[in-house]
C-alpha cells in the first residue's frame, strides 16, 4: 500500500502557492474583477439596486451598449448644455421640489422619471408625481435625449426666466450630493453649500456643449 504525504496533496500545493502570493496592492479596485483601479475611472451601474460599481475599463466596456438588456449598465462620459429652457417659478413649483436643484432620471425598471433633490441625509427622492415634467419634455423635446438609468438632467432654479439644465452622467449627480451633504445648513443649504453649487456648475459648463449638437442617442 502507497501512503502520500501530506505535504504533496492538492491542498497542500493550494496553501503554499497562496502563501507565496503576494498580497493586493492597496488602493481602490474594480468591484467587477478586482483588478486595480486609477483614481480617475469609469462606473457601471447596477439596474436593480440602483448601486453604482467601480469598473475597470475591460469590465466598463462589456456593458457599454445601451441598447442590450443586461443588469449592468455602464455610465456614459456625456455633458451636454441646454439654453433657453423655461423653468420660472410657476413651472418649478408645479414640479413640486422643495428646493432650488435637482436632478432627475428615467429608471427602466419602474418606466418613470425619478425626481432626486440634495439636503443634509444626502440625496432624498421625491414622492411626489411628476406629471409636470412630461409637460416640459413636451415643450423642450430636445430633453429626450437622456439615456435610462445612466444620465441624469441637473436641473438648476435661478431668479431670471430660464433655468440652468444639464444632461449630465449619473455618478456625477451623486458625486455633487455627496459634496453638498457636509455642508448643507438648514433648509435652503446655506452659504457654503451655495458657493460649492456655484462652482460645481461651472465645471460642468466647461465640459458641456450644446445639445443641439448632441445627435441622436
Amino acid at each position: 500500500m502507497i501512503i502520500r504525504s501530506c505535504a504533496s496533496s492538492p491542498a497542500a500545493s493550494l496553501l503554499r502557492i497562496t502563501r507565496r502570493r503576494p498580497q493586493p496592492a492597496a488602493g481602490e479596485r474594480c468591484e467587477m474583477c478586482a483588478e486595480p483601479l486609477g483614481t480617475d475611472h469609469s462606473h457601471v451601474v447596477n439596474l436593480d439596486s440602483r448601486a453604482l460599481m467601480c469598473a475597470c475599463r475591460p469590465c466598463y466596456l462589456l456593458f457599454s451598449d445601451q441598447r442590450a438588456h443586461l443588469r449592468y449598465r455602464a455610465v456614459p462620459d456625456r455633458y451636454l448644455q441646454f439654453g433657453g429652457l423655461t423653468l420660472d417659478d410657476r413651472t418649478w413649483d408645479e414640479l413640486q421640489i422643495p428646493v432650488g436643484l435637482a436632478f432627475l432620471f428615467r429608471n427602466s425598471l419602474q418606466d418613470r422619471t425619478i425626481a432626486f433633490y440634495p439636503g443634509p441625509a444626502g440625496a432624498t427622492e421625491s414622492e411626489l408625481p411628476l406629471d409636470a415634467w412630461g409637460t416640459i419634455v413636451e415643450a423642450n423635446p430636445e430633453l429626450a435625449v437622456l439615456r435610462p438609468d445612466v444620465e441624469a438632467l441637473l436641473v438648476r432654479r435661478t431668479d431670471g426666466p430660464e433655468g440652468s439644465c444639464h444632461l449630465v452622467p449619473i455618478d456625477t449627480c451623486y458625486e455633487l450630493v455627496g459634496r453638498l451633504r457636509t455642508l448643507w445648513r438648514g433648509f435652503d443649504g446655506g452659504q457654503e453649500a451655495h458657493q460649492a453649487i456655484d462652482t460645481f456648475f461651472a465645471q460642468v459648463r466647461e465640459r458641456s456643449r450644446p445639445a443641439t449638437m448632441a445627435g441622436p442617442s
